[in-house]
């Protein structure tokens, strides 16, 4: 009887873990950007929607995308994975964007009020902590070129 019940308690809360991490994600506003001087992406991710601004100026103007489940529950997975307070403080893997080796990236995340802002880094090559995360959030946009 106690195994049972300690099965049914360790259910209980992967299930109540999973969907906090599904409410923050929901609840969050989740921007990724990427600049050089003739690159411009951003991504914003809302609520299960995103929206995709690929360059600058009215001639290229944003399109908003509808997340599909699975990548939704995939985003969800990740996000759960930060630790938001370590946000600001992750390092960079490279360097490349202080010789035009790559453009420079940032991930701005807003949660109940509070801004989580990492340090620039390249674009394409986040920190670990978020890699996941991040490069699913830019795969958004590569599929819907």
């Amino acid at each position: 009887m106690k195994i049972v019940s300690l099965l049914f308690l360790t259910l209980l809360m992967s299930k109540s873990c999973s969907n906090q991490a599904q409410n923050d994600l929901k609840n969050s506003v989740v921007q990724y950007t990427a600049n050089t001087r003739g690159f411009h992406l951003q991504i914003l991710v809302v609520n299960q929607k995103a929206t995709i601004s690929q360059g600058r100026g009215t001639e290229n103007p944003s399109q908003q995308i509808a997340i599909s489940d699975a990548d939704w529950k995939e985003l969800i997975t990740e996000f759960g994975k930060i630790n938001l307070e370590e946000v600001p403080n992750l390092k960079d893997p490279t360097q490349k964007r202080f010789y035009d080796g790559a453009a420079i990236a940032g991930l701005k995340i807003r949660y109940q009020d509070k801004n989580y802002e990492t340090v620039a880094f390249d674009h394409g090559f986040p920190p670990a902590a978020i890699e996941n995360f991040v490069k699913k959030i830019v795969s958004l946009a590569k599929e819907n070129e």
